[in-house]
C-alpha cells in the first residue's frame, strides 16, 4: 500500500504547532532579530500583535509581531505596509525566523 505524502511544513520549535507551508517561501535571503529569516506569503495558526512602525534594513515599514497561536511565542512579524516603493512586494508577507520554526513532514 502506498503511503500519502503531505506538504512540508514548518511549525513553531516551541509547540509544533504548524505555521506554514514549505510551498509559500518568497525568500531564504532574510534576516530577523535573532539571524536568519524566511519571507512567506501565507501563515497559519498565527496571531498578530499590534501595528507599529519600524525602521528594519530596508527601510521604513508598519509592521506587526506574529505570535504562535498556540504557545504565543514570537515567531517573526507581518509587514503590513511599505513606505518605499521598490519594498511594497512586502506588504501582507511573514516574516518567520528560522531559529523559531522547524520542518516538519519532510
Amino acid at each position: 500500500m502506498a503511503e500519502l505524502i503531505g506538504p512540508r511544513l514548518y511549525c513553531c520549535s516551541n509547540c509544533r504547532n504548524q505555521v506554514s507551508l514549505h510551498d509559500d517561501i518568497i525568500s531564504k535571503a532574510f534576516h530577523g532579530r535573532n539571524g536568519r529569516a524566511f519571507l512567506f506569503s501565507h501563515a497559519m495558526n498565527v496571531v498578530t500583535g499590534p501595528k507599529e512602525d519600524r525602521h528594519l534594513l530596508t527601510g521604513l515599514h508598519t509592521v506587526a509581531d506574529v505570535y504562535c497561536g498556540d504557545c504565543r511565542e514570537v515567531l517573526g512579524w507581518k509587514y503590513e505596509r511599505a513606505y518605499e516603493a521598490s519594498q511594497r512586494y512586502k506588504e501582507g508577507k511573514f516574516i518567520l525566523e528560522k531559529s523559531k520554526i522547524v520542518k516538519d513532514n519532510w
